[in-house]
């Protein structure tokens, strides 16, 4: 069969008959279906091809161990959040989830609770506290939460390995018997993603900002229930409402309370004034 605009689409999905896996057999039709689908709607020139080729592959020349430009495309193009979204359909109780984003690290290193994850002693100090939980309001003792933020420059460590100590601004924490979990950082602040590779110049060239809301990120887990990868929101942080990865909910933003209290402060081990965040976290059982 000569291989022709009509009979394009036929004999690539057929090419994949032969996959042992039926799910990869699924989704390489599908993805063949509406990628010739899109061609066919935009006629693209091979010019324009040529420039879409070059693009993936200088995203691909931005990843390394400390950077993933492919997480960040996914991010701005809304794809990260849509596929959280459909795989994560869980009780309206349950805490939301959101963006893992492109700077975790597989192995936190593990902090007693009330540690501090700011390293380097800078910005506004900032005290974390919650509890685990399951949906009926048990406590989940002995459940882990993995955080991770930029310092109040808005860097993570794995950007700058000559200016902050590894492990800036991490925690891997296990909760009491209770349920809950405390600790010392410092107030996040918002930032940019990295915006001087592909994905930066696509958000320039359509006129869309690179900024994030300060935020912590979190990832939740306990036995026998469903982990969550989420955020705690900093409530009157600017681009709430632009966020340039689409990972804002609305249920994710918390006053960070400004504390004055002497005596609160030294109970938290931190100089007044500093801010407070409470931030509670309900994990839905396992099926």
């Amino acid at each position: 069969m000569d291989f022709t605009e009509e009979t394009a689409t036929g004999a690539v999905v057929a090419s994949f008959a032969g996959a042992a896996d039926p799910r990869l057999r699924e989704i390489l039709g599908s993805l063949v279906r509406h990628l010739h689908g899109f061609v066919r709607e935009v006629e693209p020139s091979f010019a324009e091809w040529e420039q879409a080729m070059e693009f993936l592959a200088a995203t691909g020349r931005m990843c390394d161990s400390r950077r993933q430009e492919f997480i960040l495309l996914s991010d701005v193009l809304g794809v990260t959040m849509l596929v959280d979204a459909v795989n994560h359909r869980k009780a309206p109780e349950a805490t939301e989830s959101t963006v893992l984003g492109p700077f975790h690290q597989v192995e936190s290193p593990r902090r007693e609770l009330g540690d501090t994850i700011d390293l380097v002693a800078g910005g506004e100090p900032c005290v974390v506290t919650g509890r685990v939980a399951s949906l009926d309001g048990t406590p989940l003792a002995a459940a882990t939460v993995d955080v991770w933020q930029a310092d109040d420059h808005g860097f993570y460590d794995v950007q700058q390995p000559g200016t902050q100590p590894q492990g800036n601004g991490r925690g891997l924490f296990t909760c009491d018997g209770d349920g809950r979990f405390w600790f010392r950082t410092v107030t996040p602040s918002p930032y940019p993603i990295p915006a001087d590779g592909p994905v930066g110049a696509l958000l320039g060239a359509t006129g869309r900002h690179p900024y994030r809301p300060a935020h912590i990120h979190f990832i939740v887990a306990a036995g026998g229930h469903l982990p969550v990868t989420t955020h705690v929101f900093v409530a009157g942080s600017p681009y709430l409402d632009s966020d340039a990865v689409f990972a804002v909910k609305q249920s994710l933003v918390r006053d960070f309370t400004v504390v004055d209290d002497p005596g609160q402060a030294a109970a938290y081990g931190v100089e007044a004034p500093f801010r407070h965040v409470n931030f509670d976290v309900v994990l839905q059982p396992a099926p």
